[in-house]
């Protein structure tokens, strides 16, 4: 069935369609809540035991996935997936309304919000809003002085993330990378 494409098992919730019966039995885990497989160093659990498996590598460090152009580590495949576009310059997703395109579906769902107007994220201490609650979470950091990414090599210190996997990029001799191509992957906001 893999081959085919066909998809006979599906969600009597949400009617989404699964190839094999057992990835069925895992998405429903997601409608009732059931999370069976607990991480042995914390108190998080998950539906799916991939999902168990990637998160212990947050305990571990173990980083299996490694860019061949730039050396650059990654935990999940997601990440890695991504990361590969920043170097091919891959920008699958399309603005249906200006077409500018983004390696990544959740900066094209952000861009939207430029087209819209959407701003619901608002800072409490000088009333500025913000289209994404990341990027208020970056702005916040403005009125406290944190700067809570380092590197590793020259121990500077960062208050995004984005702008240290740029930093990190002067020690490697890489050129510099637009924002569009980093943005997601330092959120963690990642959806393929």
């Amino acid at each position: 069935m893999t081959h085919t494409g066909e998809k006979p098992y599906q969600c009597s919730q949400c009617n989404e369609p699964f190839t094999h019966k057992k990835n069925l039995a895992t998405h429903m885990q997601t409608h009732t809540g059931e999370k069976p497989h607990e991480c042995t160093q914390c108190d998080k659990a998950f539906s799916c035991n991939s999902h168990l498996k990637n998160h212990q590598r947050t305990h571990t460090g173990e980083k299996p996935r490694q860019c061949s152009q730039c050396e650059e580590a990654f935990s999940q495949k997601y990440l890695f997936i991504i990361h590969q576009r920043t170097h091919t310059g891959e920008k699958t997703y399309q603005c249906n309304q200006c077409g500018k395109g983004f390696s990544v579906n959740t900066n094209l769902s952000n861009h939207m919000k430029i087209h819209t107007g959407e701003r619901p994220y608002q800072c409490s201490q000088c009333d500025k809003s913000f289209s994404r609650n990341s990027t208020l979470a970056n702005h916040k950091r403005k009125h406290t002085g944190e700067k809570p990414y380092q590197c590793r090599q020259c121990d500077k210190a960062f208050s995004r993330n984005s702008t240290l996997v740029n930093h990190k990029r002067t020690h490697t001799g890489e050129n510099h990378l637009n924002a569009d191509n980093v943005t997601n992957i330092s959120h963690g906001n990642v959806f393929l």
